[in-house]
């Protein structure tokens, strides 16, 4: 691995921010995996320890330089820089195929329908060759594509507590994949699923879903919070963490929000709920969402007020060994298709991303392995430039070839909407041929009875075989 990182990572090289506009450039390769944290982490840093990495303290460089070398500078330096900038660009492609495989974007098929984040749009004939307008159901796609939030990699922000790092990258993907997923369920309970971002003048919901997803300690959700807020789960600056520990970081954080505020300014307005194993630890087998539990979220949610809260629920999940196993990938085809969707945290891995749409049995995902630079967001800003947070390039990537370490999302607005996707999910687990994404029960007590319309047959049958599960 050492002989490959030397043939196709330069000794120097550098990252600059990029606005929206320029997203069609291929993610940089920079976070190390699950497992085996610190060796994996350890190589990556270094790969990219040299001076000018912006994973090191954001530094002003000119203070340190004499006349003579600001001369020199000045004649040959920039385009000594734009060459070495321009083969590190290059050998971050390159080593990027190599791990994560080639930069596919665009539609991987122009006649099948595409399922966004529980919106299905189907293209016409007319369209699959070419004769498309502004009014097309593909330019509806891509503006829906385009409206959704994308949080990359920052540089230049306060350092975060007893370190010196001012940037997270080659390790903060995980954490910004969250933070997308978090910001989106957020914009659909203050917009609606059919907002979509038409104009230059944003609107104050908008404003204020982007403005607590700032980086520093200030904003509700930023990563110095998520970071403090995670330290029990393995939380740290410099350190990559799975689907799991994040869960529970937002659980822990949201958590800490609501005691500190009352529900007229709560920031997020809407329980959390993970959904994982039994209790008892010894079941295994997929996550149970139990209705009592979740019911019990939002009545602590409200402080006893309430029954029913709007709800977001989480669900950690380890798919295979290596790679997702294949009988699950139709369930998770399906998920998209739920209108409680607010997609999954997945990706290749050690490289997360944000999944939130599919076509056939291809996902499209926002990619947070891109560098840009801190953009203070508020509700009294108006004319502030939020381009950074979205992206008009489409990526794809084969379902097959996720990690199997993942986590879906979905958003339910009210008790009538909860309900809706109880019903989905339980369809969708009968259907899954004995390998459900998760299960749903009404209470404790049903845990371990038959209820989802599998035959204890199908039960007897299943026992034999490898169960690819490991319990959270």
């Amino acid at each position: 691995m050492k002989a490959l990182c030397d043939r196709f990572v330069p000794q120097h090289c550098s990252s600059s921010s990029s606005k929206s506009d320029t997203h069609d450039t291929s993610p940089l390769v920079s976070d190390s995996g699950p497992s085996d944290i610190k060796s994996k982490f350890t190589f990556w840093s270094n790969v990219f320890t040299p001076s000018s990495s912006v994973s090191q303290p954001y530094r002003d460089s000119s203070s340190s330089t004499s006349g003579h070398k600001q001369d020199c500078t000045t004649r040959n330096g920039w385009t000594a820089f734009v060459k070495r900038a321009f083969m590190a660009t290059g050998a971050i492609r390159r080593f990027q195929e190599r791990v994560l495989g080639p930069n596919r974007t665009g539609l991987p098929s122009t006649t099948s329908d595409i399922w966004l984040l529980g919106v299905c749009y189907k293209i016409s004939e007319d369209e699959a060759s070419g004769d498309t307008d502004a009014g097309s159901v593909l330019a509806a796609f891509h503006l829906d594509f385009s409206s959704k939030i994308l949080i990359t990699y920052r540089k230049g922000f306060e350092p975060f507590r007893d370190t010196t790092y001012t940037s997270d990258v080659n390790w903060g993907c995980m954490i910004r994949s969250s933070q997308m997923l978090f910001a989106q369920a957020l914009l659909f309970h203050r917009l609606g699923r059919s907002w979509t971002r038409k104009s230059e003048l944003p609107e104050q919901e908008y404003l204020e879903t982007l403005e607590p997803f700032g980086d520093s300690k200030t904003s509700a959700f930023s990563i110095h919070n998520l970071i403090k807020a995670g330290e029990s789960y393995g939380l740290a600056a410099g350190s990559w963490i799975g689907p799991y520990a994040i869960c529970r970081s937002w659980e822990s954080l949201a958590c800490k929000k609501r005691k500190q505020t009352d529900s007229k300014t709560e920031t997020l307005p809407m329980a959390v709920h993970i959904v994982s194993g039994s209790e008892d630890g010894e079941r295994g087998g997929a996550p149970i969402l139990c209705i009592e539990d979740a019911t019990k979220s939002c009545r602590e949610f409200s402080k006893g007020q309430l029954e029913w809260t709007p709800i977001l629920l989480l669900v950690p999940l380890v798919l295979g060994l290596d790679k997702v196993n294949p009988r699950y990938i139709p369930s998770l085809i399906a998920t998209f298709a739920f209108p409680q969707s607010v997609g999954i945290l997945g990706g290749k891995p050690g490289a997360s991303t944000y999944i939130i749409g599919v076509q056939e049995d291809k996902g499209f995902y926002l990619d947070p392995h891109e560098v840009q630079q801190v953009v203070t967001v508020n509700k009294e800003s108006p004319d502030v430039d939020t381009s950074s947070y979205h992206s008009k390039v489409l990526r794809y990537v084969p379902l097959e070839s996720l990690d199997p370490s993942l986590a879906l999302g979905f958003y339910c607005r009210d008790k009538d909407d909860f309900n809706d996707f109880c019903l989905r999910a339980s369809k969708l687990a009968e259907e899954s041929k004995g390998a459900p994404l998760f299960t749903v029960t009404q209470t404790h007590s049903a845990i371990n009875q038959n209820n989802y319309g599998f035959s204890e047959e199908d039960n007897i049958e299943e026992e034999g075989r490898e169960d690819d599960w490991q319990l959270l």
